[in-house]
């Protein structure tokens, strides 16, 4: 014993001190940045104070001339008329274009298109009123040249004056108005949404819900307080990273946050090996099961862009504009149906769903009928092992969205609450990611760890379990619960 207990004291001061000559290390390296930058500056005001201005303004100029918006009505008038809210409507609605006809695959791909990004005159403008000063005097280094741009807003690349590289994001000025407006005009998106929904769908119950969602994406005050709660969530953990967000400098319109390298989506399936994309698979998978089933908030946005992708297949998670937090019942009543649909209980299947209002007391549905269709979605929880690919989620969406095939008469039965609308997204969005990659694994098993506290089936697992037992258990009011 007392050999072991030494060994053990041993291993943990090794571990403290690679910690502390890594804490050392990364102190440094933001020393050295802010004195190169501060440098830097010193001579470029020098250069400016001898010349004048005119080549930075030139330099203004050019960059002007680089971006298509150029002004707040134009991007106003570019995301306004309902561009923006459609846009959103078909960022949260892809996770379906892989089972539509091809000319609504490219409908919704024209949806979600990259926005021309804004002059970085505007740019400025907006940290200049939300945060007081020009970016210049904020950040010790600013590069007026977004790294990105979606929707609602842009991503630029600083470093703070103590030396931190952070990811600046600005949401466009005027947008907030537009898509607002957009949102505001509720009989016109129920009227949007009704023209392909299931004719059975609750359209006002699913509108409202992403109504409200969208709302909160407007407000990056509390996308990054969202932040901030997953990356408390996921501290330290081994394959799962949250950057961090800097308070301090985040309002409603402006979000500065850890800058995270890595490899892009695209990048990541061109560069990755095999054992790499398997293990981040894997990766994708237990973030989002995690957070459903162990946390009871997830991130609703399994948008490829919003993950950033590292040789040793840990992934970094970006972006919690899109997050839902499970209300009390809701998963219960969720994971009741889950338990009849893998046990292949097509009685008790048809039973969970009346009680969860998927079907009507009096549905008068085969059992068996109604089990085979809503199993398609679940089939890889149903065999111990499992491969995703593209053919396979095309033609699971393709079946459940066929009111002529031989599930029509199902499908016309069932209606989706609102409240599971973020979730659906989520399963199908997960599972076209894992469809790219041919994903392989015991995903049965990997559930029944968040679901049922099974012990860890694979390497990962292991270690998240090690993670767990490391970390102090999380108080009774903590977001951080298991549903069981």
């Amino acid at each position: 014993m007392r050999k072991s207990f030494l060994g053990l004291a041993g291993a943990g001061a090794a571990v403290g001190i690679a910690l502390a000559d890594q804490d050392r290390r990364h102190r440094l390296q933001r020393q050295a940045r802010v004195w190169r930058l501060t440098a830097k500056r010193g001579v470029h005001f020098a250069a400016i104070k001898v010349r004048g201005a005119r080549a930075s303004q030139e330099q203004r100029a050019r960059l002007e001339e680089q971006f298509a918006v150029k002004t707040a009505e134009d991007v106003a008038a570019l995301l306004g008329n309902m561009k923006g809210a459609i846009m959103k409507a078909g960022q949260m609605l892809s996770f379906i274009a892989d089972g539509l006809p091809p000319e609504a695959q490219a409908a919704l791909a024209t949806l979600q298109a990259d926005v021309p990004p804004m002059a970085p005159s505007l740019a400025e403008g907006v940290v200049r009123s939300e945060l007081g000063q020009d970016p210049e005097r904020v950040f010790l280094d600013w590069n007026p040249v977004p790294v990105a741009a979606a929707s609602i807003g842009q991503v630029h690349k600083a470093v703070l004056p103590d030396g931190r590289i952070v990811a600046v994001k600005i949401q466009y000025p005027g947008v907030d108005k537009a898509i607002k407006s957009d949102l505001d005009n509720a009989e016109l998106l129920y009227g949007m949404f009704a023209s392909f929904a299931l004719k059975n769908m609750d359209v006002k119950g699913m509108v409202d819900e992403l109504r409200s969602r969208m709302y909160d994406e407007l407000d990056y005050t509390l996308e990054a307080r969202l932040q901030g709660e997953f990356a408390a969530l996921y501290r330290d953990h081994p394959f799962v990273h949250i950057p961090d967000v800097v308070p301090e400098l985040s309002t409603r319109r402006v979000l500065v946050s850890e800058w995270v390298d890595g490899m892009t989506w695209t990048e990541f399936l061109e560069q990755a090996s095999p054992e790499t994309k398997q293990k981040s698979a894997e990766v994708l998978f237990r973030f989002a099961e995690g957070s459903i089933w162990r946390h009871g908030v997830f991130n609703g946005d399994p948008h490829p862009g919003n993950y950033r992708f590292h040789a040793d297949g840990s992934v970094t998670f970006l972006d919690f504009g899109l997050v839902k937090r499970w209300s009390p019942g809701e998963l219960e009543e969720l994971s009741r149906i889950l338990d009849r649909v893998i046990e292949r209980d097509a009685q008790g299947t048809c039973d969970a769903m009346v009680a969860a209002k998927f079907l009507a007391a009096d549905h008068g549905l085969d059992p068996e009928a109604v089990w085979h269709y809503v199993s398609r979605p679940w089939e890889p929880f149903t065999v111990p092992e499992f491969t995703y690919t593209r053919p396979w989620v095309a033609e699971t969406i393709a079946t459940m969205l066929d009111l002529k095939g031989e599930h029509g008469d199902v499908i016309r039965h069932l209606n989706m609450p609102s409240s599971y609308v973020i979730l659906d997204r989520v399963v199908w969005g997960v599972s076209a990611l894992l469809g790219r990659i041919r994903a392989t694994n015991r995903w049965r098993a990997m559930l029944a760890e968040y679901r049922q506290g099974d012990p860890p089936t694979t390497e990962l697992g292991r270690m998240e379990e090690e993670w767990r037992r490391s970390r102090p258990q999380p108080s009774s009011g903590s977001s951080d619960f298991a549903i069981r």
